[in-house]
């Protein structure tokens, strides 16, 4: 036993080349439930204590920002870059990189120079009508929109095929709609025409991705931003239009309506989350009622939550309502959470939620809903949520789980986990081992003391290492002392090494 000792302490102190593989041969047997010293030796990424953290899952709720992405030819162009060279022995290799590092370091005169040296030097390579969009793209930057238009119309006319096409539409609808704001009047007229919607009679098949609308939807957004009285209308009639082919237009239209507060934003919300024969568009209506903090949405989505059968549907009303931040809202999923009839995924929605609004009355709920529960993952959403909470209360309550030996050992190891990353007090937390019966508890509270930087949870793991008579956890608290700084631990470190 002592010379298993001394070999642990002296690996600690050593921080051998391969710490992993050190751990691996020397304790990894020991820590089969937890894999804590892989997991802090890599970033923690595996430990079975947060696992708690699944109850981030919940933030899937925030997928409805998928509309943001699916306009990034208007909304979103500062987040694009050009694409990198692939071909050292394209001809115009050279000139792209040049250009490409000229437009990343925010030299957007050089970029758009380097650009249209590359279309004019080259005009019949492949990269000639992508060099197009992208010299237009570093002119407007530049603020240098005439040219921009100008760049933008000639790719469409010479490069038809270009790969960057679809982007360039939308990008010449941001144009236009800056130089509206200036006073052009063409470019006004432009935005008008083009954010009309389109001619409803189209093939019985349609294409997946519409280039027509990428533009309409580009042109409806700055015409909302220029002259929301004339811009809510045209989304009204695209929202009005059932048909398969216009899904994804509608889709966006929800998004560009949630934008502009105005009167009809609820009544149109309320309408497509209703009535729209499109599941991602009543989705997506669901979803941005999270922004419109009336009774009138709240019993709509308490509605939704009691009939509805899509469940996609019933977690975007989970999360709509999380934002609500009203009474009526918390009451609603209370109860939701408490439905043992309810799918449990959406169920750990509604629990995870209810812990991202510290209020006494979800806290108390929490504590009471646990002991009613009889599925694990929902005992741990609850566990989670408490922690995400924090307070005196919530510390209370984790510790006495954590000490209850009624209960799963399990949820007694994440109760304990959860308790020492939510700052539970350390003193506490040092008492609980000479009472723990249990060996697992054991070695998940020296893995929490290892978590912790107070110096009483030096003195904690100290105390195992010099005193425990199971030799497994005291080769555990001595792994742990050599992954502190502290000169305590090295002294500790080198006395069980002579002695």
């Amino acid at each position: 036993m002592q010379t298993m000792l001394l070999v642990v302490a002296v690996m600690a102190m050593q921080q051998p080349a391969s710490p992993r593989r050190t751990f691996e041969v020397l304790l990894a047997p020991q820590l089969n439930a937890l894999t804590i010293a892989s997991d802090r030796l890599e970033g923690l990424q595996g430990l079975a204590g947060l696992e708690g953290l699944a109850g981030l899952a919940g933030l899937e709720g925030l997928q409805g920002l998928q509309g943001l992405s699916e306009l990034d030819g208007y909304d979103m162009l500062d987040a694009v870059s050009p694409p990198a060279f692939q071909d050292a022995q394209d001809p115009t290799d050279s000139l792209w990189r040049a250009a490409r590092q000229a437009f990343n370091r925010g030299d957007y005169t050089s970029a758009a120079n380097l650009y249209g040296d590359l279309m004019r030097r080259y005009p019949n390579a492949t990269r000639a009508g992508d060099a197009l969009y992208w010299a237009a793209f570093a002119l407007y930057k530049n603020d240098n929109l005439d040219r921009a238009r100008s760049l933008l119309v000639d790719q469409a006319r010479q490069y038809p095929k270009a790969a960057t096409l679809r982007d360039a539409a939308a990008l010449l609808a941001r144009v236009q709609t800056a130089l509206a704001r200036q006073g052009d009047e063409d470019a006004a007229r432009w935005v008008r025409d083009h954010a009309q919607p389109a001619d409803t009679t189209r093939a019985a098949s349609c294409p997946t991705e519409d280039d027509e609308d990428d533009m309409r939807v580009a042109a409806l957004n700055g015409l909302l931003q220029m002259d929301a009285a004339n811009a809510l209308p045209i989304l009204k009639k695209v929202l009005a239009r059932r048909d398969a082919c216009s899904a994804g237009l509608r889709r966006k239209a929800v998004f560009l309506v949630s934008q502009k507060r105005s009167a009809e934003t609820e009544d149109i919300l309320l309408d497509v989350a209703q009535h729209d024969p499109d599941s991602e568009v009543r989705q997506q209506a669901v979803f941005w009622l999270s922004q419109v903090p009336t009774d009138r949405a709240v019993g709509m989505l308490d509605s939704i939550l009691k009939t509805a059968t899509d469940q996609e549907l019933q977690e975007k009303a989970i999360f709509a309502l999380s934002q609500q931040h009203s009474p009526r809202a918390g009451a609603i999923l209370r109860a939701y959470a408490e439905r043992a009839d309810a799918p449990s995924e959406t169920r750990e929605k509604a629990i995870f939620w209810l812990g991202q609004q510290h209020s006494n009355d979800n806290a108390e709920f929490l504590r009471g809903l646990y002991p009613k529960l009889t599925e694990e993952d929902l005992k741990e959403k609850v566990i989670f949520s408490l922690a995400q909470m924090g307070g005196a209360e919530n510390m209370r309550w984790m510790m006495d789980l954590a000490v209850n030996e009624r209960e799963p050992v399990e949820m007694r190891k994440k109760a304990l986990f959860w308790a020492g990353q939510s700052g539970a007090d350390l003193g506490q937390l040092a008492t609980l081992y000479d009472r723990m019966q249990n060996r697992e508890m054991k070695e998940q509270l020296i893995f929490v003391y290892s978590q912790r930087h107070e110096a009483a949870a030096l003195d904690a793991l100290i105390k195992i290492a010099k005193t425990e008579q199971d030799r497994e956890l005291r080769k555990k608290a001595i792994f742990w002392l050599g992954q502190s700084h502290d000169p305590r631990a090295a002294q500790v470190l080198l006395e069980i090494i002579n002695q």
